[in-house]
């Protein structure tokens, strides 16, 4: 699954950073700075470990206007190929595709729209936020019972060991 392969990269990449995380390690995991030409599907897909189904998916939906050449195919400028990173990160962070959609017709539809996109990238934000902390807390339980069971915690590997029976 793409969503699965970009989350790998993700960690890979976070696991990387040395320092807090900011703006600029969201940046790093697709540099698209450098897109100034059209790209095809499978460009496109390569560089955002999508398959092509989805980007064709996203441009059904109306999440992305995607151009034609003169043979048919399509052509992703580098506008799309930016619109696509953020669609990418945000679907990566939970956000639901109905979300999405309403976000891509904001934007669309011009600058008096930025109160409510902001609103909505707020809402958004809390909603991770708290989705960490469940998490952590999660975590935290599953930690302590790996330890019930004379497992290592942590990142090291586990130690295995018998133990009491699951409660």
């Amino acid at each position: 699954m793409a969503t699965e392969d970009l989350m790998s990269r993700v960690l890979h990449t976070l696991s990387e950073v040395d320092g807090p995380m900011s703006v600029e390690v969201i940046h790093q995991l697709v540099d698209v700075t450098g897109v100034e030409e059209p790209m095809t599907i499978a460009e496109v897909a390569d560089l955002l470990d999508l398959s092509q189904h989805t980007l064709r998916y996203y441009e059904r939906i109306g999440l992305i206007e995607v151009g034609r050449n003169s043979g048919g195919h399509r052509v992703y400028e580098p506008a799309a190929v930016r619109r696509l990173v953020f669609l990418t990160r945000m679907r990566l962070s939970g956000m639901a595709i109905r979300d999405l959609q309403h976000y891509v017709a904001l934007v669309d539809a011009g600058e008096d729209t930025v109160p409510e996109r902001l609103e909505m990238l707020l809402e958004h934000r809390d909603t991770v936020r708290r989705q960490i902390r469940e998490l952590t807390l999660s975590l935290t339980a599953t930690e302590y019972k790996i330890a019930t069971y004379g497992g290592a915690t942590g990142d090291g590997p586990s130690t295995g060991g018998a133990g009491p029976a699951a409660h």
